[in-house]
């Protein structure tokens, strides 16, 4: 019989829901996942988003065989592409103008059992 192997999809999803957990842990709340702009305006998916006391947190979730490459696969046109999602998700949502913002990062590694979480991952100038 013939071994199912995981998607990319099946296994980002997994790392998605790891993410979410291990920073629901850590004191964050739960705000969307998968949020996603119409197709043409340039913008990308965001993984997650939660929020922490007033700071609103837009995170990039990768799994790779290591943390290293997890972190090399959040290239600049990804980040921009979370930049310009981010926006339109503020500008759908006022209820969150006064917040801090920041892009943070959770990376997985097939070698380690805890995810790792790269606070202000990048920043916008």
């Amino acid at each position: 019989m013939k071994q199912k192997t995981q998607t990319a999809y099946q296994t980002g999803h997994f790392a998605e829901t790891i993410a979410l957990w291990y920073l629901r842990l850590k004191g964050y709340r739960f705000v969307a996942r998968n949020y996603t702009v119409k197709r043409g305006t340039g913008a990308g998916e965001i993984d997650l988003i939660m929020k922490k006391g007033k700071t609103i947190v837009f995170f990039e979730v990768k799994k790779r065989r290591t943390y290293h490459l997890s972190a090399e696969a959040i290239t600049i046109e990804n980040q921009m592409r979370v930049v310009r999602a981010s926006a339109v998700f503020l500008k759908e949502h006022p209820e969150y103008n006064g917040y801090q913002m920041r892009y943070d990062a959770i990376l997985f590694s097939d070698y380690h059992f805890l995810p790792r979480h790269i606070v202000n991952a990048w920043r916008v100038m």
